[in-house]
């Protein structure tokens, strides 16, 4: 039998196409599995090349193949997007995969493959997440219908209580609005505790990670961004430098440039919008104690509030913090706010005279540049 040199497998919940070609490009292998022959299958298959989109699912695949002594690799859908021929089945997706994951280009993008404890990691802030959005959602949907009443109540969830009560005591309202008020104020009643006890065991989960616990030493880091940050990011090396690693949250300006003339955008907004927000979110909070008076800002960042917006400086702080982590997650070292401020400090230094200090080597400044810039 010919050996296969890779395949592409496009998954479903109960049927896979399989796409498989030789050392020669040749086609050798089209075929559609059942879910419960598909391990069976690769059990009697020599050791070879697996691509796959990657999706939820394709993280158990990953692992159950890797144990039959594959390789697998996991390709973002984006990139298999391009290789899909005319039409659009399953036999061209998978087709398209086997193409995708030859390409150099996509080979250097590949998405990491999460452990069961990453997995297990990321749905406990999926659940957090969830529950909040459903409390947010109870907490307009009854301000919403009460409004309808001529009952109105401000923003926020200290607010819903009174205004169950004073809906509880106005004789003017039916007696089924009422009724369904108590339902949607019942099961708000019942998120809090349940929300509660899923931060528990999320702090539980920060305690035990000694990454997390090192990736919240960072002042715009606290505990629910060290747990995305250690469990969204599972390979930092594969990010050549930090700017890639912030690029990949999406906190970098659009590039819209063309005959020489440079014209940048907002954020891209690409990758993971748990992640970008919760980011973005720190620094603001730390941009409000700076405003306050309770924290010094770096020079850098003195120097980024007085020219820019708020919410500007906040995104770019973000940015700033991404650049941090990934250098704490791939060194292993623990952030030292003395080192940060002093790098920031001679980095502002630098900007406001275009010379490097002449008592530097040229290499030694540049490279103090480069610290300063990755700090």
């Amino acid at each position: 039998m010919t050996r296969i040199a890779r395949i592409g497998i496009d998954t479903s919940k109960s049927t896979f196409q399989l796409h498989g070609v030789d050392e020669r490009e040749q086609v050798v292998l089209r075929s559609k599995l059942r879910r419960r022959a598909f391990l069976t299958f690769f059990a009697k298959l020599e050791p070879t090349v697996i691509g796959l989109e990657a999706c939820g699912g394709s993280h158990y695949w990953a692992r159950e193949l890797a144990k039959l002594g594959h390789e697998v690799v996991l390709i973002p859908p984006q990139y298999v997007k391009p290789y899909v021929a005319r039409g659009k089945n399953d036999a061209a997706d998978a087709e398209a995969i086997c193409e995708a994951m030859s390409r150099p280009r996509v080979r250097a993008r590949l998405v990491p493959i999460k452990s069961v404890e990453q997995s297990a990691g990321q749905m406990l802030l999926g659940v957090r997440e969830s529950l909040i959005k459903r409390r947010t959602q109870l907490a307009n949907t009854m301000r919403g219908h009460a409004a309808e009443f001529g009952l109105v109540a401000a923003r926020g969830l200290d607010k819903i209580e009174p205004l169950l009560a004073r809906i509880a005591a106005d004789d003017s309202l039916p007696a089924l609005a009422k009724e369904m008020f108590a339902t949607l104020g019942q099961e708000l009643a019942e998120l809090g505790p349940r929300i509660a006890r899923i931060e528990k065991r999320l702090m539980a989960f920060h305690r035990s990670n000694e990454l997390s616990r090192r990736l919240a030493e960072v002042p715009t880091i606290g505990p629910i961004g060290a747990c995305l940050l250690a469990t969204k990011i599972v390979n930092p090396q594969a990010f050549r430098s930090g700017r890639m690693c912030a690029a990949w949250i999406g906190l970098t300006p659009k590039d819209h440039s063309t005959a020489g003339k440079q014209k940048l955008g907002g954020i891209t907004r690409a990758g993971d919008e748990s992640l970008r927000a919760v980011l973005v979110s720190g620094a603001t909070s730390y941009l409000r104690h700076v405003r306050s008076g309770r924290t010094t800002p770096s020079p850098w960042l003195a120097e980024l509030l007085k020219r820019k917006p708020p919410k500007l400086a906040a995104v770019a702080l973000a940015n700033k913090t991404a650049r941090i982590a990934w250098k704490l997650m791939t060194s292993g070292q623990r952030y030292d706010k003395v080192r940060a401020a002093a790098r920031q400090g001679l980095g502002a230094a630098q900007r406001e005279d275009s010379a490097p200090s002449p008592s530097l080597h040229p290499d030694t400044a540049a490279k103090a540049t480069s610290a300063s810039i990755a700090a």
